[in-house]
């Protein structure tokens, strides 16, 4: 990421980590080869004592796109023939970001399949009423940890 890019991704974390979220509803779905999963997670942005949640949204919302698109880079492998474009050490930039955005029929959408060779599938949509849909392709069930970690849960890892 240049130092012109920091500033502008910085601005989209910390709107990204302190806007508030809740999990409606979880669905993990195998493969059909049985070792990858399809993950859908539905989310509410705002806080539950909020009668207008969308105020969290209109804030909130393109750096939670944002977050969710960093973790899903970092967690990121290569398959196939991206293992030729695989740098270990590469951050998704803004302009990452924002050539995988779009604003469609009314929705804020999030779609990135590969990145320098980095298998991504993952897809985010905001909606108007800040109902927001996370949808992994092959990543295993790893969605739901990314959502753990911005609620303040850690995991256990090897040292």
């Amino acid at each position: 990421m240049t130092a012109s890019d920091r500033p502008a991704a910085y601005k989209l974390v910390e709107n990204g980590t302190l806007v508030a979220f809740d999990v409606t509803k979880t669905d993990v779905q195998a493969s059909v080869d049985g070792e990858e999963a399809f993950v859908r997670i539905d989310l509410q942005l705002g806080e539950v004592e909020d009668d207008d949640r969308s105020q969290d949204q209109e804030w909130g919302a393109f750096g939670f796109i944002f977050v969710l698109a960093c973790m899903s880079f970092h967690d990121a492998r290569p398959r196939g023939v991206s293992g030729a474009y695989f740098e270990d050490k590469d951050e998704l930039t803004v302009a990452d970001f924002f050539e995988c955005l779009r604003y469609e029929r009314g929705e804020l959408r999030f779609s990135a399949d590969y990145i320098r060779g980095r298998c991504l599938k993952t897809d985010v949509t905001v909606k108007p009423d800040g109902a927001v849909v996370l949808e992994t392709r092959c990543r295993g069930e790893s969605a739901t940890r990314w959502l753990d970690r911005l609620n303040g849960k850690k995991h256990l890892t090897l040292a």
